[in-house]
């Protein structure tokens, strides 16, 4: 047992320390420990054509996993931003995004629809709004299980140590794939843990099986995991950007935001474009091989004809959000419903068009 444990851990070590920000920001039960900061980096570049006079406005991003939208600008060659430079802080899940975006450790971040639920609840109602919502295929988000294990379908679930992730896709996808199969939150033991630690205590023998997503469930497939199913047809696709209201009101700050997150859509044409490329600088930090990454870029553009697309908030988007949370109050997991339009602003959009016309 020690010896296989020693490989799941050195096997997840990058994927780990990627993903923590080298400062265990997250603990067993997926929560944050104080106010500890996540790994953080700066892109200082400032385009030839800006005032050399003017003050850089500072924009700070919060990543889920590994530095995608970095390391995409760069690759694309669109990171030679015009008067203002960003800060990237990696943290383990959405969760944890906005948990520093309510304390102003970040200015914007992104994650799935679920965290901004529980966020609204706390005490400062989570100090954000959604602004848009990056469309994309919601692949490689499983329930996993041992291939030696006896589970071989969710109905075989009852009675056993079921790990996921707490406000996240994974709780969301998890209860859904239970009503489906007849079962109830009380048929099986939740087992609330990190990615990094589900998939340690999978390989273990500490949990039957996992609710994840992204790094953990190829981390998780590497170490003897097979999908007993997939959550692409439960889950929407929609994947909220937020922004603290304190960014939101400042008109140099949202403005960059804006130019930003259209660098980010042109630089998703290019991946399209490119995508033996971009597969091969996703694998490393992802923990996947190239082939994985490739296979996984594939059918992300198969299903929706686009890998990642942004998208205004609109009546659709907001009902979508409002089925997530009335699903989990009537699960009991929310102690009060929430009202899904109040997290959303619809007035970022035009500076964003307005960005945009200038791409075009």
């Amino acid at each position: 047992m020690k010896k296989v444990i020693k490989k799941v851990l050195a096997g997840f070590l990058l994927v780990t320390l990627i993903a923590a920000g080298f400062t265990g920001c997250a603990a067993s039960d997926g929560s944050t420990t104080g106010s500890s900061k996540a790994e953080s980096s700066s892109k200082d570049t400032v385009n030839p054509t800006s005032s050399a006079n003017s003050e850089k406005v500072v924009l700070r991003y919060g990543s889920t996993g590994w530095k995608t939208y970095e390391i995409l600008l760069k690759a694309a060659g669109l990171d030679n931003f015009d008067g203002y430079k960003v800060e990237y802080s990696v943290f383990q899940g959405g969760n944890l995004c906005l948990e520093a975006l309510a304390a102003d450790q970040i200015d914007f971040t992104g994650s799935s629809e679920i965290p901004p639920i529980y966020a609204s609840l706390s005490e400062n109602k989570g100090n954000f709004k959604i602004i848009l919502v990056n469309s994309s295929s919601p692949q490689n988000q499983e329930l996993v299980a041992l291939k030696s294990s006896v589970i071989k379908t969710v109905s075989d679930l009852k009675g056993k140590k079921v790990g996921y992730v707490k406000s996240t896709t994974a709780q969301y996808f998890l209860s859904q794939m239970l009503k489906e199969a007849h079962l109830t939150w009380d048929d099986i033991k939740p087992v609330g843990i990190t990615t990094a630690d589900g998939v340690t205590a999978l390989i273990g023998g500490n949990i039957d099986a996992f609710a994840s997503y992204g790094n953990s469930i190829n981390a998780a497939k590497n170490n003897g995991a097979i999908t007993i199913k997939s959550a692409v047809n439960i889950l929407s696709g929609n994947f909220p950007v937020e922004i603290s209201n304190k960014a939101l009101a400042d008109e140099a700050k949202t403005e960059a935001i804006a130019d930003y997150l259209v660098r980010v859509q042109k630089a998703y044409i290019w991946a399209e474009k490119n995508i033996e490329e971009w597969a091969k600088l996703q694998a490393e930090p992802t923990g996947s091989t190239y082939k994985e990454s490739l296979d996984l870029l594939q059918k992300t553009y198969k299903d929706r004809g686009y890998l990642n697309k942004f998208i205004r908030v609109d009546e659709k988007v907001i009902a979508s959000e409002q089925r997530v949370g009335d699903s989990f109050y009537e699960l009991g997991l929310l102690e009060k419903k929430i009202d899904a339009s109040t997290l959303y602003d619809n007035t970022f959009y035009k500076k964003y068009e307005k960005a945009l016309s200038k791409y075009n």
